[in-house]
C-alpha cells in the first residue's frame, strides 16, 4: 500500500537542483560566468540539501573564489551562498556559458 501511495504522490513532489556558478576574471574581457547544473529526482530534498552544504563546506569552492551555490526547489532558490566579490561582478558585462 505505502508503494502505491509513493508511486501517486512522487508525481507532484518538487524537483531540486544545485547551481554553481563560478566568474572568470580577464582584464580588457567580459566577465566569464559558467554555470555547472546539478538535478536530482523528485522529492530528493535530503539528498539536494546535503550536496549542497558539501559544496559550500568545500575547500576547493571556497579557494576557487569568485563563486556563487543557489539551491533551488522547483526553479526558485532557497537557499544561496557566495564567495568572493560576486555582486560587484554582476555589475559588468558577465557573459554566461554552460
Amino acid at each position: 500500500m505505502k508503494s502505491l501511495l509513493k508511486k501517486v504522490i512522487k508525481p507532484f513532489l518538487p524537483k531540486y537542483e544545485v547551481v554553481c556558478t563560478t566568474y572568470q576574471i580577464i582584464p580588457g574581457r567580459p566577465v566569464n560566468g559558467n554555470h555547472q547544473k546539478h538535478t536530482f529526482e523528485k522529492g530528493a530534498s535530503e539528498e539536494a540539501r546535503k550536496f549542497y552544504v558539501k559544496v559550500v563546506n568545500s575547500d576547493m569552492t571556497k579557494n576557487m573564489a569568485p563563486v556563487e551555490v543557489h539551491l533551488k526547489r522547483r526553479g526558485k532558490t532557497i537557499e544561496k551562498q557566495h564567495f568572493g566579490p560576486v555582486d560587484e561582478l554582476k555589475k559588468f558585462n558577465v557573459v554566461y556559458k554552460g
